[in-house]
Parts: C-alpha cells; sequence; structure tokens
C-alpha cells in the first residue's frame, strides 16, 4: 500500500495523494462525531476489582491529563480480535503521504487497528486469574501508548503505567478518555529503575516505540532515524507500591532496562507464591548488552527472588512462583 503515493505521479486533483487528504480529513471528521456522540462500553462493574488505594504517591505525582497539552491530529479505531475490547490512538503516522504507517492505511480500508500480540496476552493471563477469583491490579512499565495498560483496564482491573516519553503520554491520556478509564489507569512520567532521580534517555522521531536508555538500544533497529536525549525522573517501584497492595502482572519492556526495573522491585518480587506478581518482561539480549546486562544476570537475579518457572515466548520471558 506504501507504494501506491510516488512521487513522481502528477499532483493533480484526483491524484493519489489529494485523495489520500481528502479520505484523512473525512475520517478525522467521522471520528471526531463519533467519539462526542457516542460512548465505548463502560467495563462491567462486576469485572472491576475494589482497592483500598495505599500507594505512596508521595514518591511521585500522577501525570495530570486534563492540564496536558492536547496531540493534535487525533486518530483511534477499535484494536482487532481482543477477547475485551478497547480503543486505541496511534501514536506513528508514518510518512505522510507517502509511506503512511499500516494501521493508517487499514483505516482507510475500514479495518480495525491490528492487534498487537501484548494485548491478547495481558487479557490471557488476566482471564485466568479473574477465574480463580484473585484480584489486584496491573503495573505497566514502559507503556508506550497503553496497549497493555487498556487491554487490563477494558476487564475492569487498575493499572500503573510508567512511561517517560511525552508523545507516548498523550496518546494514554486520549486512550483513557475514549475507553473511559480514567477511574482505573494512573500514569506516571517516569522511568522505573533502581534508584530514585533523573536519567536521560533516548527516542527516535517517528519511531517513540523504540525509545531507550541507552542511545545504542534506541537506534538499535532504526539507525537513520533522528535520536532526541530528554531527562526523565526515575523511581523504583518498591516505592509506590506498598507491601498491602495486590499485583496480579507486572508487565516489563524499557528497551533492555529491564535488570534495573526488576531491581527496583525487589520487594515485590520477593513475595511468597501467589501473592507474587505474574511476570512478563523483554529479554532481547541486543537490549540488554546495550545497557551493560544480560539475560543470565536477570534470570540469576530472578532465581535469587524466587522466580524459578520461567518461560520465553519470543522476545519476552513469562515468569511465576509456586505456592
Amino acid at each position: 500500500m506504501a507504494n501506491a503515493w510516488k512521487r513522481d505521479r502528477p499532483t493533480g486533483l484526483l491524484s493519489p495523494r489529494s485523495l489520500f487528504l481528502l479520505f484523512s480529513s473525512t475520517l478525522l471528521l467521522f471520528f471526531s462525531f463519533a467519539f462526542f456522540t457516542s460512548r465505548p462500553p463502560i467495563p462491567n462493574p462486576s469485572f472491576t476489582t475494589a482497592f483500598n488505594t495505599c500507594l505512596s504517591f508521595n514518591a511521585i505525582s500522577p501525570f495530570d491529563c486534563v492540564k496536558s497539552p492536547q496531540a493534535h491530529p487525533v486518530i483511534a479505531s477499535i484494536v482487532e480480535g481482543v477477547r475485551y475490547p478497547f480503543l486505541f490512538s496511534l501514536s506513528d503516522f508514518g510518512t505522510l503521504p507517502d509511506r503512511p504507517h499500516k494501521n493508517i492505511v487499514r483505516i482507510l480500508k475500514g479495518k480495525p487497528f491490528r492487534k498487537p500480540d501484548i494485548s491478547v496476552t495481558i487479557q490471557e493471563v488476566l482471564e485466568k486469574a479473574k477465574s480463580e477469583g484473585r484480584d489486584g491490579f496491573v503495573v505497566d512499565v514502559g507503556a508506550n501508548v497503553g496497549m497493555a495498560s487498556f487491554a487490563a483496564s477494558a476487564m475492569g482491573f487498575r493499572v500503573l503505567a510508567f512511561e517517560p516519553v511525552f508523545e507516548n503520554l498523550q496518546k494514554i491520556c486520549e486512550g483513557i478518555y475514549f475507553n473511559r478509564v480514567a477511574d482505573l489507569v494512573t500514569v506516571f512520567e517516569a522511568a522505573a529503575s533502581d534508584h530514585r532521580g533523573n536519567i536521560t534517555v533516548h527516542k527516535l522521531v517517528g519511531r517513540l516505540d523504540n525509545s531507550a536508555v541507552s542511545a545504542a538500544g534506541a537506534r538499535l533497529a532504526f539507525k537513520s532515524n533522528e535520536e532526541i536525549a530528554f531527562q526523565v525522573k526515575t523511581v523504583p517501584l518498591d516505592e509506590v507500591i506498598t507491601k498491602s497492595e495486590r499485583v496480579l502482572l507486572l508487565k516489563i519492556d524499557v528497551q533492555g532496562w529491564e535488570y534495573h526495573v526488576l531491581k527496583g522491585a525487589f520487594n515485590l518480587l520477593s513475595r511468597k507464591g501467589s501473592q507474587a506478581p505474574y511476570l512478563i518482561y523483554e529479554e532481547d539480549e541486543r537490549l540488554l548488552q546495550a545497557s551493560n546486562s544480560s539475560a543470565k544476570e536477570i534470570r540469576d537475579f530472578l532465581h535469587s527472588v524466587g522466580y524459578h518457572d520461567c518461560t520465553q515466548r519470543g522476545t519476552d520471558a513469562h515468569c511465576t512462583k509456586k505456592d
């Protein structure tokens, strides 16, 4: 589909480029009308987990979506093929109009957004927990634009989402509004780590899903993209999550910084048996080495806190504890 826009073609009134811009404008008007005249399904109250909130927000203040500048333009659609549907706000438009993002092309064809594997995985894990009558909340570290967070909140689970890239935070805020989950999703403009302070993060223009603490890690797959360095707050998860709070699932995808996130969650991960969270983290050896760690170092740390059952699914590792 990207080849449909060629720079050397005529740019007349009915050229592909003109038609694309016309269709895009029409879609924006359509979605704006749809969002203000109808509400997405609100999570079933019977699925909503009740919490005695004792979270230590003194460690870091939540991101204020109301005060955040609105991103433009806004395009969102339903995500395909998930058991508990939710809306997703697209952050990557690609290079318009010559090379639009694949999901922009899908919208033009009248199709929903292509589901990411993590959304299905999150709902499968939480569905099992729900069937066993277990409650608690989800911690999404490296939330990006919220594909894991909204997969969980669509089921009625409360979510703590950590994301350092401002443009992604804007998209999470849009998703909170579109999905009507302001009471379930709390967002932090921060990088989870093993100490409190500040750290330099590198983001790539046009690939905001590939930001990383390591500049080499950020550029690993997209060497041609412009890199921008910025400062962000760091906070250990143990300083946010108190002992009284139950965490069902901890998902970490931080482009090689996983070891530091895990070290900052030592107390959380040291909980006994089923009181410890189901753990999903990205285990990409190239990214880990770019941040001066390794898969072995992570596995050794997890063994030290009682996670002896880990399986590999693609580049993700799934770890649990037995009672």
